[in-house]
């Protein structure tokens, strides 16, 4: 009986060993050197070399001079709630919930006021609170008051959202998206 005790106890500390230690230490070698960009978060940096965000969260942008990005339930992981380790998710409210309803609804307003063409991305939140990504049709329809706030073609700015487009993950999953911030650091090297 001690024999098979001590067995159990032997195989249950190298299991542990195992999972525990080796295994994370792996992949994390593995992440580091052939993932580096992806396994230190995808931090974007601005021309000064400055981190000023990552391309898998989104930021609130405000100013007529850039492009906004979806609503966000959790205002992007920002604040003093969300510190230090940030949060995610969604409203869950139905969609007859006079909240989700009365908030739709100023955003529509919102955004025809500033003569933008309201797209579903533009908005409706995602399902995490942080999708760093529109659709390019929601990029195109804000095309004329990002041009006229920086005073500049509104054919420079197609180009840019031709460029920071992300297509669908090997050709196939998902949709085209675009990376507001990404597409608003590429405005700023502009004007």
């Amino acid at each position: 009986m001690i024999s098979e005790l001590m067995i159990g106890v032997r195989n249950t500390f190298i299991l542990w060993v195992i999972t525990a230690i080796f295994y994370p230490v792996l992949f994390l070698i593995i992440g580091q050197v052939a993932f580096p960009y992806q396994a230190n978060g995808s931090l974007i940096t601005n021309a000064q070399g400055e981190i000023v965000g990552s391309a898998l969260i989104g930021q609130s942008f405000t100013s007529e001079r850039y492009f906004w990005t979806r609503p966000s339930t959790v205002n992007y992981s920002q604040g003093e709630d969300s510190a230090p380790t940030g949060i995610s998710g969604a409203s869950n409210l139905a969609p007859t919930n006079p909240d989700l309803i009365t908030r739709i609804q100023q955003e529509t307003t919102r955004l025809q006021q500033a003569g933008i063409e309201p797209t579903a991305d533009l908005v409706y939140a995602s399902g995490s609170g942080l999708d760093p990504h529109i659709t390019p049709e929601a990029a195109q329809v804000q095309v004329a008051r990002v041009a006229q706030a920086r005073s500049i073609s509104p054919e420079q700015i197609k180009e840019l959202i031709v460029q920071n487009t992300d297509g669908r993950f090997l050709g196939i999953f998902g949709e085209p998206g675009v990376n507001v911030l990404k597409l608003n650091l590429a405005l700023n090297q502009l004007s």
